[in-house]
This record gives C-alpha cells, structure tokens and sequence, in this order.
C-alpha cells in the first residue's frame, strides 16, 4: 500500500500549521486528492504529585466551543527537544516543575489529515506549586484527580478529547 505524490501545493500559512493539498496516484493508477494539514510536533504531559494524584487542566477550546478537560500539552517551539517543551509546557500551565519525566510514547491525533505528532510524557512532580505562566491569550484552570475519579470521568463520557485518552490509556498500559 503506497501512494506516489504527484504534486503538493500550499493553500495555507498559518502561524501553528499549514494545509497542503496533494495529487496522489494509487498502486492501481488511479489518481486521487488528499488534503494534508501540516503540524509539528507537540507533547502532553501527565503530572503525579507525592500523594499519587494527578494533575489535568479545563480550557475554553474555541474550535469546540466549550471548555475541555485536558492533560498539559503544547507546541514545541522550534529546534526545540521534545523533553525540554515538557518540562515548560508543565511549568507554564500547572505552575509545577517535573522531578522525573519518562517518556510514554508518540501517538498522532489524526492520521488521516494530519501530521501532527505528541509526544506524551509522565512526570512526577513535587509537592510545591511554583507561580503559572500562561500565553497572552491562555486561561486555564489546574484540576487535581485521584485515578479513580479520572477513570470515573472516561466512563462516564465526560472526556472527549482525544490526546487526554490516549495519554491516560499509555500511563495505564505502562503502569508507571
């Protein structure tokens, strides 16, 4: 299963992705369109504080348009390591500073249109609450959960975003 690209043309710079629409030609010859959009990489981080509880984060997420549960994540900024942009995405949002961080493992949100990649991260962190610093155009609210309430609020559907599942499903696989 391949598909040769015949040619790629950009419709959109934006300031954190762009989309590409290409002209593929299938194994079987036929020709086909894909739209692609263009993302780097990103991580999410799932903090546990010495009392074995975690930390998430609600933010209004305007393509939703309703406020999401979530684990820390973010953009790398550019050249930067994916380990680095953990350890500030952490700070940045929760305040807390990680004592250890492992790394999970990749997944791609979607994989049909995107090449985003996150790359999630378990940390644990102190005790001690350092100040946020949050983007100009960031509101986020800390939320602290033992595992059964976190593995409550997936079974009762209360979490839908994608990253936030599949970052507690690898901390559950790897029984951190």
């Amino acid at each position: 299963m391949y598909e040769k690209t015949l040619s790629r043309k950009t419709v959109y710079e934006g300031l954190i992705l762009n989309v590409d629409v290409l002209d593929v030609e299938l194994e079987n010859g036929r020709k086909s369109k894909r739209e692609i959009v263009q993302h780097g990489v990103a991580v999410a981080i799932i903090p546990q504080l010495p009392d074995g509880r975690f930390v998430f984060i609600r933010q209004f997420r305007k393509p939703m348009e309703r406020i999401c549960f979530e684990v820390v994540a973010g953009n790398c900024d550019p050249g930067e390591k994916e380990i680095v942009s953990a350890e500030r995405e952490l700070q940045e949002e929760t305040g807390y500073r990680a004592e250890t961080l492992e790394l999970l493992g990749p997944v791609f949100p979607s994989v049909g249109y995107c090449t985003e990649r996150i790359d999630i991260f378990f940390a644990k962190v102190s005790a001690e609450r350092g100040q946020v610093s949050f983007d100009d155009d960031e509101r986020i609210e800390t939320v602290i959960l033992t595992e059964a309430q976190m593995d409550a609020k997936i079974r009762n559907n209360e979490i839908a975003d994608a990253k936030t599942l599949a970052a507690w499903m690898l901390y559950k696989a790897k029984n951190v």
